[in-house]
């Protein structure tokens, strides 16, 4: 058995050659299960609203909305709005569909409505996590708070 290996991207630097060397590497090592969450705004990675849905890039690199920048503030990770990137390196929508298990995991009535609309919406760029529809093998893991704008209908308790 092979253990897994942890690729840290930072952007400090040259950040279109990180995102080409940890393409290549993923490219070699398929992912078997992707963890992932949807953020506030409907973003899966930091693919913001509109997102990419077509490019075969492993990694991009992409502009950071404000929603999403202001989810980073209030989650702690910065001080000040200031002090949170502008771009990101992220995972591509289409290699994040490449994982043969995707498991998403949301917690928190911020993003109830991001939920919903990725769940009981149209797949649409503009609804980035709306893409995850389309996966044969997605779990969707929901708090009672982050689930609470779905259609009972559409829910289970388990």
């Amino acid at each position: 058995m092979t253990l897994a290996e942890f690729y840290f991207l930072s952007g400090d630097g040259d950040a279109d050659q990180i995102r080409r060397r940890t393409g290549d590497a993923i490219k070699a090592h398929p992912i078997d299960v992707a963890f992932i969450g949807i953020g506030e705004n409907g973003h899966i990675a930091f693919n913001d609203p509109p997102a990419d849905f077509n490019t075969q890039e492993p990694y991009i690199i992409v502009n950071l909305d404000d929603a999403c920048r202001r989810q980073q503030l209030g989650e702690g990770w910065f001080e000040s709005l200031d002090e949170v990137p502008t771009r990101a390196i992220s995972m591509s929508v289409q290699q994040i569909l490449r994982s043969h298990l995707i498991v998403c995991s949301v917690p928190d009535s911020r993003k109830a409505a991001a939920v919903r609309n990725s769940v009981e919406g149209p797949v649409s760029p503009n609804v980035p996590a709306s893409i995850l529809q389309t996966h044969a093998n997605m779990h969707l893991m929901l708090d009672h708070a982050a689930a609470s704008d779905l259609n009972p209908q559409m829910t289970t308790d388990q």
